[in-house]
């Protein structure tokens, strides 16, 4: 009798990380205040390669 092999589906690979914001969904923008627009600092802001999600979109 010969015996019966299944193959297990393939695991769906991980969504590819978001390169401006290392996955993260927040990157830094500079806050700039004056007339000559002097930057004081950094706030956070949303990614808008992925629009927050981390995931790098399908291309």
């Amino acid at each position: 009798m010969a015996t019966r092999r299944t193959t297990k589906p393939p695991k769906d690979p991980a969504p590819a990380v978001c390169s401006p914001c290392d996955g993260s969904g927040m990157v830094a923008a500079t806050v700039r205040v004056g007339r000559k627009r002097r930057p004081v600092g950094q706030q956070d802001g949303l990614c808008l390669n992925c629009l927050g999600s981390g995931t790098a979109p399908d291309a």
